[in-house]
């Protein structure tokens, strides 16, 4: 099968296991276990409406809802005790003529709007960005890839030590035109992220999945209610925190009350047995 990669539905929380019943863990101790996405992608998003923009007119042609700040799920992911990521709500965007202002060859660059996964480029200069897109590294120009989305740049989303930049845009550079069974990466944050910090974590397989679940996601409600999943490998962990990326966090909310709910009852039913 070599690089190419299969679709499954996602398993939601009913088919997660926690070990808190009430879900919301009161602290970190305790077994999680995470959901496994060892033959799935994310669509990467953007992809059926992509091509449908037209620079010429400089308009899109879909409608979709803007950007909520206060729907986005704060989160963090640790490996072991180390925290190599952490994202709070409400980061600023910007629309992408500002956004070229603000741009230095080598950021990391995220598009997101509601009900989409974000969409994830580096930026090579002559504003212009290279990105995982429908299963093809391409360049284009970041006016056209944001579609009229508003964007962020996200360097220190990831807690790992940058490339230089000259580097960063290299490896970028030397992956265009890149596609299908030919890529490494299963959407483009992986891309991305694997461009800027060069760590193999990013890439389909760069991990063996055996043993314990050495990463942690964290899901962040408010000050005293908070959630955690556990993944073998970073590659999970991403799949997992995109798709609570796409349908916010009043959803993900939701998703874990019904689990929530679904258990509690199958535990009553079994102590009434």
């Amino acid at each position: 099968m070599g690089n190419q990669v299969e679709k499954l539905t996602h398993l939601n929380y009913a088919g997660v296991p926690t070990s808190d019943p009430n879900g919301f863990d009161p602290d970190d101790e305790g077994p999680r276990i995470g959901v496994s996405y060892i033959f799935s992608n994310d669509d990467d998003d953007q992809d059926e409406h992509m091509d449908h923009y037209s620079s010429d007119s400089g308009t899109v042609n879909h409608e979709e809802k803007p950007f909520d700040p206060q729907d986005e799920v704060e989160c963090a992911i640790f490996y072991r005790e180390e925290s190599v990521f952490e994202r709070s709500s409400g980061a600023a965007t910007h629309t992408a003529e500002s956004l070229l202002n603000k741009c230095r060859p080598g950021d990391l660059l995220e598009f997101v709007t509601t009900g989409q996964y974000p969409h994830w480029a580096v930026y090579v200069g002559d504003f212009q960005v290279i990105h995982l897109h429908r299963a093809e590294i391409k360049n284009n120009f970041l006016s056209d890839v944001s579609q009229g989305k508003k964007g962020r740049i996200v360097n220190g989303l990831y807690r790992y030590r940058a490339l230089p930049p000259e580097v960063i845009v290299r490896n970028a550079r030397d992956y265009v035109g890149c596609r299908d069974q030919e890529l490494y990466w299963r959407n483009s944050e992986c891309f991305a992220a694997w461009c800027r910090f060069g760590k193999r974590e990013f890439k389909i397989g760069g991990e063996i999945r055996i043993g314990k679940q050495p990463y942690r996601l964290k899901l962040l409600f408010s000050e005293k209610q908070h959630h955690v999943l556990e993944f073998q490998s970073l590659e999970d962990v991403i799949m997992e925190k995109r798709r609570n990326d796409q349908i916010g966090k009043v959803a993900v909310m939701q998703e874990l009350a019904n689990h929530l709910n679904a258990t509690h009852e199958i535990k009553e039913e079994r102590f009434v047995n």
